[in-house]
């Protein structure tokens, strides 16, 4: 490919690379954008640049390593230390000594990931101490790059990054957070991070402090005067320029004034033009027009129009534009002067030069509806364009204005109309489908209420069915109620029995024990509890020979099966030698005596120990 082939090849890239991400790259240098993009095309293989910009098509991703090897993102706290010290020392200090009191506004453009912002406002914060930096400081900090907004938002730094910030800094205004370093959480508010293209998007204004260091050094010198132009607008009268020891100032002395070279620090100068309102030819200030109320209320007037607004001679040329047609047509005070068709107004966002030899030839107003303004990374706007012919009192072409009328709303409300009654059509078409499903499902419903009638006989039926076994059910359980009562009545009978049978064996002086057929234990009163050391509730339902006591059962069972098996026969009566709980010799005499019920179906027998006399414990020496 020869040398004008790839030159422009390499322009098509450029423009490529602005029409999809809305970066602006024509105004940098072009060996050092050159060297940078062939750097990334040969880290993926690419050899052209038609093929470089396919492959950014095809993989969108690669935008982000091509910006950040354009870009660099070199930043630092505290960089060219002596530059920084001089900011503290004499140039803040001057500047609230201006301020006093009032809010103080810093504009850092091209931030990168923000350590110089943030190195602002630790200096300011200094100064002003904690509290007067968060009600009287902003610090706007801007870039192009979106990857190094996003890191500087974090506002997060390794060991390495923070290296250079003194440590008694490092500890007052950052908070460890694991292995990296978080600027102080109430201090971040009163940093401001957002996207600004120094070639393209509006400056900040009314700044004290610009910081812009080691940026405008990679764009070409009609660049740079775009580019100052621009931070001579955003700069209060006596606000200060503080650039990167890469750069100086020598060829634009008309913007602005050294006040400290070697540092790099610049003061406005007073052009002569204002700053706020049209950009217009400079006047002198002793004009008659400069002071006079009604010219200056007319100008006033004209600025804040919410309508772009243009001004041109009888010879074509601009002479003056509102607030909103700089922001929108990018127009500056170097296009005054100028004849419209050099300036891109004049073919975008239409061909405008025939509607204004219309006006003019035609002597009236000329309206151009609905044209469209695409802005790269916004909506579209529509505006109505009027182009209006001006003439003197004797009738003599004077020039023409051009109003471009922001309609979007408006048209976005007739869109918006024109969808809701499509809306409104469909939903009648089917509220109306929607009434005759009803008057099927009417008719349906009718059908349903009948069956539902004569269920309602048949439920009646089978209610007075239910109502039948509903009184047999109650005559049912009155005669329950009636039994249970018996049973109650029966129960306390027994419980009262039981009662009185607990407290005669309860009374008695001997151990009185009670045993079935089976001589399981039914009975045991207090005095064989105490007798032998085993409780009640342990022993009743229990054999009596599994029974661990200190009487010789064995002794006993033959005359107990002879009690239960004869119950006729009378008592018999064992003496027996034993042990008590205590662990002493006792000699007992047990009574064996037979029970039976009046039906004698169920044989007892009831032992009864009485003690007749009781050793003291052996003692073991």
């Amino acid at each position: 490919m020869s040398t004008v082939e790839d030159d422009a090849a390499f322009e098509a890239l450029l423009r490529h690379i602005k029409e999809q991400r809305g970066f602006d790259f024509t105004g940098y240098k072009r060996a050092s954008l050159v060297r940078r993009v062939r750097r990334r095309m040969d880290a993926i293989g690419v050899t052209g640049y038609e093929e470089y910009e396919d492959h950014l098509t095809v993989h969108p991703d690669e935008f982000t390593h091509l910006f950040n090897t354009i870009l660099i993102n070199v930043t630092g706290f505290f960089r060219d230390t002596d530059a920084w010290d001089h900011l503290r020392d004499e140039i803040l200090p001057a500047i609230l000594r201006r301020r006093e009191g009032r809010p103080i506004r810093v504009w850092s453009a091209g931030c990168a990931s923000g350590q110089e912002a943030y190195t602002a406002a630790i200096l300011l914060a200094e100064l002003l101490g904690p509290e007067d930096f968060r009600e009287r400081v902003k610090i706007y900090a801007t870039d192009v790059d979106e990857e190094a907004l996003a890191q500087a938002r974090q506002a997060s730094y390794a060991d390495n990054e923070i290296a250079s910030v003194p440590e008694a800094l490092r500890e007052k205004y950052f908070t460890r957070t694991g292995t990296r370093y978080v600027f102080r959480k109430e201090l971040r508010r009163s940093v401001i991070f957002g996207r600004n293209d120094l070639v393209q998007d509006a400056p900040i204004s009314h700044v004290d402090l610009l910081m812009c260091r080691n940026t405008m050094m990679y764009l070409n010198a009609q660049t740079q005067a775009q580019v100052l132009q621009r931070m001579h607008f955003a700069l209060a009268p006596d606000g200060v320029l503080f650039l990167g020891k890469a750069e100086m100032l020598l060829s634009h002395s008309a913007y602005f004034r050294p006040i400290e070279t070697r540092r790099r620090f610049f003061g406005k100068v007073d052009t002569g033009v204002r700053e706020r309102g049209l950009v217009t030819v400079p006047t002198r200030a002793t004009s008659p027009a400069a002071l006079d109320p009604d010219a200056v209320l007319q100008r006033s007037a004209l600025l804040s129009s919410a309508a772009a607004q243009v001004v041109l001679d009888a010879g074509g040329r601009l002479v003056m534009s509102n607030h909103r047609a700089l922001h929108l047509f990018g127009l500056s005070s170097r296009d005054v002067g100028r004849p419209i068709q050099d300036l891109e107004i004049s073919y975008r966002p239409l061909e405008l030069r025939s509607h204004m030899d219309e006006a003019v030839h035609q002597r009236r107003t000329v309206w151009v509806r609905d044209v469209e303004l695409h802005r790269l990374g916004n909506e579209p706007l529509i505006l109505d364009v009027q182009v209006v012919p001006l003439s003197d009192d004797d009738g003599g072409h004077l020039g023409l204005t051009v109003i471009f009328n922001d309609v979007t709303q408006y048209r976005q409300l007739e869109k918006e109309l024109q969808v809701t009654n499509l809306q409104l059509e469909t939903a009648y078409e089917e509220l109306q489908s929607t009434n005759e499903e009803l008057e099927t499902t009417n008719e349906e419903l009718q059908s349903t209420v009948e069956e539902l009638e004569t269920t309602n006989e048949e439920l009646q039926s089978t209610n007075e069915e239910l109502e039948t076994m509903n009184e047999e059910l109650q005559a049912m359980n009155d005669e329950l109620q009636v039994s249970n009562e018996t049973l109650r009545d029966r129960q306390e009978e027994v419980d009262r029995l039981n009662r009185f049978m607990s407290a005669v064996l309860g009374s008695m002086n001997a151990g009185v024990a009670v045993v079935d057929a089976d001589l399981q234990v039914l009975a045991w009163n207090s005095r064989a509890e105490d007798l032998w050391g085993v409780r009640a509730d342990e022993a009743v339902g229990q054999h009596l020979l599994n029974l661990d006591i200190g009487l010789p059962l064995e002794d006993l069972r033959q005359p107990l099966r002879t009690r239960l098996a004869e119950p006729d026969d009378g008592v018999s009566t064992v003496v027996v030698d034993a042990v008590n709980r205590r662990g002493r010799s006792v000699r007992l005499r047990t009574t064996l005596t037979s029970v039976r019920d009046t039906s004698g179906s169920m044989p007892v027998a009831m032992l009864v120990m009485d003690v007749l006399d009781e050793q003291p414990a052996a003692h073991l020496g």
